[in-house]
């Protein structure tokens, strides 16, 4: 049996102007006046007219294609389409199944006469003009906004969308450790476990430029006008690569020896010794660069830190460095203290809940273990910020005495002597970076010039081979 529809469609663009029920109206004023008989209506709603594929235009094409419309109402015809081989392809379909189109604003489309069939082309070029309109000024609008700084779409974890500008909220401290437990080797899963988060959104988070204060368009960053959560040195600390079936080192220099030949991070394999050596993550697939043994390396680190005993303007670029953390700018966004306060409210409130049978048990279980969770990790993240702040204001204290020390000392026993804490500190500080070639080593110290050292003195061969003994010391540093 054939019947009567009423084809109503508003994209975002057109809510408050061509909305469905005023549409709708109209389509069944017309039919009544037409004596068209009841209206079946099939809404879009939210849908643009890019293409066909939405819900109620599929289940149009499907009852006319089953021969069970005769009459079709529209308000406009580009509520139909506003792509112009879709339009076409409508008026085909139309034509082949004798479906009579009334449209409220242009009358009857007449498929017959060859003025019809122009009238209709007309219609369609004149639809798809203003669709590609819309997209080119959206674009437009986009890119400007992009330009200026402004983020668009949906916040990021971290941030509150206030005004049209992203500002950090309770969730910025547990995004900064995100940042800090990735840099330190943890893998996704155990940091989603570590700050009750899913394992998608860490990986999200890890990966999104936006926490460097950067705002993204059609695949490039631009500066933002929003606060950043991380700096740049611990957005590129948490994206050292990973390789499958291979541990993450913790060793002092991870993350700062590179590939001299090829610029790539050198990643850290393990012998049978379980030592660490420096291999190219590019070896064997382009690149001819042995691997280089992680203590030969820390030895050219320190070999690099002597400079430090002959270079005054060095010294006191160094100093400003070591003393940076002390005028630093606080994280943006809620204190750690202020976050764990607010989710302890939480965690009270949910216990009321609980209490008087708002929640169920399942519910406040996994409620409850999130947000202790969260206050562990935010608690952890305070306490780990206190040691290492004691820890550089110490090296800061101990810095001229130290560099007073590396002129009459031996180079290897004062790094001996030295803790694992102060080593990182001391690498962390004041070495960029380390890169390995096949007859040399460069050491970057902070703030000064490569530093050039030869394989011989820190104990190394130009083979493939890396070695350093354990047993015997290397050659007495001569400051290259």
């Amino acid at each position: 049996m054939s019947q009567t529809l009423a084809y109503v469609r508003v994209s975002t663009e057109d809510q408050v102007e061509f909305s469905p029920d005023a549409q709708t109206k109209r389509c069944r004023d017309l039919a009544r006046l037409r004596d068209l008989g009841p209206v079946t209506v099939l809404a879009d709603e939210g849908w643009s007219g890019k293409n066909l594929e939405r819900p109620a235009m599929r289940e149009l094409l499907r009852l006319v294609e089953s021969g069970a419309v005769r009459h079709l109402l529209v308000w406009r015809w580009d509520r139909l389409s506003r792509d112009q081989g879709d339009f076409s392809r409508l008026v085909k379909m139309f034509s082949k199944y004798a479906v009579v189109v009334h449209s409220v604003n242009e009358g009857d489309l007449d498929l017959s006469s060859a003025s019809g069939k122009m009238q209709i082309g007309v219609t369609g070029v004149f639809a798809q003009y203003y669709r590609d309109q819309i997209v080119e000024n959206t674009k437009m609008g986009q890119r400007q906004a992009a330009e200026s700084g402004r983020w668009q779409n949906h916040a990021p974890t971290g941030y509150d969308m206030m005004n049209g500008y992203l500002e950090p909220n309770e969730m910025a401290p547990l995004v900064q450790r995100i940042f800090t437990l990735r840099a330190e080797g943890a893998s996704y899963p155990v940091i989603a476990a570590e700050v009750g988060i899913k394992y998608s959104t860490v990986r999200s988070i890890c990966l999104n430029r936006a926490y460097l204060g950067e705002v993204k368009y059609s695949g490039d960053w631009y500066p933002g006008i929003h606060a950043p959560l991380v700096n740049e040195r611990q957005f590129n600390a948490a994206q050292r690569g990973h390789t499958k079936g291979q541990r993450r080192s913790k060793d002092l220099l991870s993350g700062k020896v590179r590939c001299g030949l090829c610029g790539r991070v050198a990643g850290v394999h393990y012998n049978d010794r379980n030592q660490a050596i420096y291999r190219c993550r590019h070896r064997g697939t382009g690149c001819s660069q042995s691997g280089r043994s992680a203590n030969g390396l820390h030895r050219a680190a320190v070999l690099g830190m002597k400079v430090l005993a002959d270079d005054a303007d060095l010294q006191s670029a160094i100093r400003r460095q070591l003393t940076a953390h002390q005028h630093a700018e606080k994280p943006k966004g809620p204190s750690v203290t202020s976050v764990i306060v607010s989710l302890q409210k939480k965690e009270r409130k949910l216990l009321d809940l609980y209490y008087v049978d708002q929640i169920d048990s399942g519910t406040f279980s996994s409620e409850n273990r999130r947000i202790v969770t969260q206050i562990k990790t935010l608690q952890k993240e305070a306490d780990d910020f206190a040691r290492d702040q004691k820890t550089r204001g110490e090296a800061v204290t101990k810095f001229d005495e130290v560099a007073a020390l590396l002129v009459n000392l031996d180079v290897e026993r004062l790094w001996n002597a030295a803790s694992p804490a102060e080593q990182r500190t001391l690498i962390e500080d004041l070495i960029d970076s380390v890169c390995i070639y096949p007859d040399q080593i460069t050491v970057q110290v902070a703030g000064a010039p490569p530093f050039i050292v030869a394989l011989d003195e820190v104990g190394l061969t130009q083979g493939c081979k890396p070695v350093v003994s354990e047993s015997r010391p290397p050659q007495s540093p001569t400051g290259g």
